[in-house]
């Protein structure tokens, strides 16, 4: 089996080879820190971790680098409306993305630089653009001209003279700029704004350059995927290819081999929206529902397909969580990573097809409707098999007990696990003496609780809702 992925370069699946076989490099846009993420930023993570994870079942190491933009605009304004410096606000929300993130069990990405910290590598590139004739200065200003790539919109697949020609007829005030479709690489910063010497004064990068440049720093001239949402496509990652082509000598220089991208997410079939009042961050999310919810969540439609995001989709998704580690109660957590199983199998090779995930959640429920028709050696093998296929796209790593004792914030003032413990002991102590009556109280007080009984030969275990 090979894998699989749709390149948007070509607008068609490919075989995936690497560059180098024993060191894959991949490279994902990350956050601009100035907020907590909203769940549309959530979807490229999940998805790219989930390529990263297959990446490293499959070759000996995977290198991926995920960036943080801690030097922009909005993150300027912002800090300016706090009263606070640029460096603790992005210091704050990096911190609060790296938590959120995680909650949906995120594995953290090889590398994470850091704009700031790359200003070098940016000035370089930047330089090198000016002396292969591809960029010039005008006012303190640093600008791409975009007229003198012949390649430029191969990747959104639009034509250089109809860009063009379309931007020269948009109302377009910039003076310092040559063409109307040039784009800036540097721009001069007032003393009340961060900034950094440079050739061309103190100034700050423009967004596109920083992808370029920390990819060309930290990975190589060449990667082997570059990621992120369909609306990155134009105009970032046709900037980034034309910054990481351009600034090589002959201007031929391959930047990315396979280019990916996961599809819009809209709110009740509407575009997400402040306006609209449908913006939701992660960060509210996760205090309604465990992360696990919102990462299986996002598996329910194909990546690149839109996903529309709905109270009853997160509902049913908790409801299918609930059904699988219904399966694995009382199994390990331990999971024998040498097992092997067709059903593993079928998993990966779905996986390997371009990331199939609703159809490996259906391989999810069909081993869990095994697991419940098993009995002995072979449940507990079921068991496994089904913690392991989890692993594959980040589920079911909890306990099974703890799942179903998972309580929301906004429920955090019930009834403690320890109180529910006592009424069900009491519960049992009552049917013993034959009081079914206050037995059925218990019962019924729980349930207004919100917590489910579940009586067996082995005991009770109770579930809240």
């Amino acid at each position: 089996m090979t894998i699989q992925l749709y390149n948007t370069l070509k607008q068609q699946k490919e075989t995936f080879t690497p560059i180098n076989p024993d060191e894959v490099t991949m490279y994902v846009c990350g956050p601009t820190v100035y907020n907590f993420v909203h769940i549309g930023n959530a979807r490229p993570v999940v998805i790219f971790d989930t390529l990263f994870r297959l990446l490293q079942r499959h070759y000996p190491s995977v290198k991926y680098a995920r960036n943080i933009t801690d030097v922009d605009d909005k993150i300027n304004a912002a800090a300016k409306t706090n009263g606070e410096t640029i460096r603790e606000l992005s210091e704050r929300y990096t911190q609060a993305y790296h938590e959120d993130m995680g909650q949906l069990n995120n594995l953290p990405p090889t590398l994470e630089p850091r704009a700031t910290d790359n200003i070098d590598a940016m000035i370089e590139q930047i330089q090198a653009l000016i002396d292969h004739g591809h960029a010039y200065e005008s006012e303190g200003h640093v600008l791409f001209q975009v007229s003198t790539d012949k390649h430029y919109g191969q990747l959104s697949h639009r034509k250089l003279d109809e860009m063009i020609a379309g931007a020269s007829e948009r109302v377009d005030d910039a003076s310092y700029k040559k063409e109307a479709a040039d784009f800036v690489l540097w721009k001069p910063s007032t003393d009340d704004l961060p900034g950094w010497d440079s050739p061309w004064g103190r100034g700050r990068p423009g967004w596109h350059i920083e992808c370029s440049a920390m990819i060309n720093k930290h990975l190589a001239k060449t990667i082997d995927i570059h990621g992120g949402g369909m609306d990155l496509i134009f105009p970032h990652h046709e900037n980034e290819i034309a910054q990481g082509t351009c600034c090589h000598a002959d201007g031929e220089q391959q930047f990315v081999r396979y280019w990916m991208h996961n599809g819009y997410l809209n709110i009740d079939g509407q575009k997400m929206s402040k306006s609209l009042g449908n913006f939701f961050t992660v960060r509210e999310l996760l205090d309604l529902w465990p992360g696990e919810v919102i990462r299986y969540a996002l598996f329910t439609a194909h990546y690149r397909k839109p996903l529309d995001w709905t109270k009853d989709l997160l509902s049913s998704a908790k409801s299918s969580l609930d059904r699988l580690y219904g399966a694995l109660r009382d199994a390990p957590l331990a999971v024998d990573t040498s097992l092997s199983h067709p059903q593993l199998e079928e998993l990966e090779r779905l996986l390997m097809d371009d990331l199939a995930t609703p159809q490996v959640l259906a391989v999810l429920h069909a081993l869990a409707g095994d697991i419940n028709k098993a009995s002995g050696q072979e449940k507990l093998l079921l068991q496994q098999v089904l913690r392991k296929a989890g692993s594959f796209i980040g589920l079911l790593d909890r306990d099974a007990e703890a799942w179903f004792k998972w309580q929301p914030a906004s429920q955090q003032g019930g009834l403690s696990d320890d109180a529910i413990e006592t009424l069900i002991q009491e519960r049992v102590n009552a049917k013993a003496n034959k009081n079914f009556a206050r037995a059925d109280e218990i019962r019924t007080e729980l349930k207004d609780q919100g917590i489910t009984l579940e009586d067996s030969k082995d005991g009770t275990r109770w579930t809240r809702d």
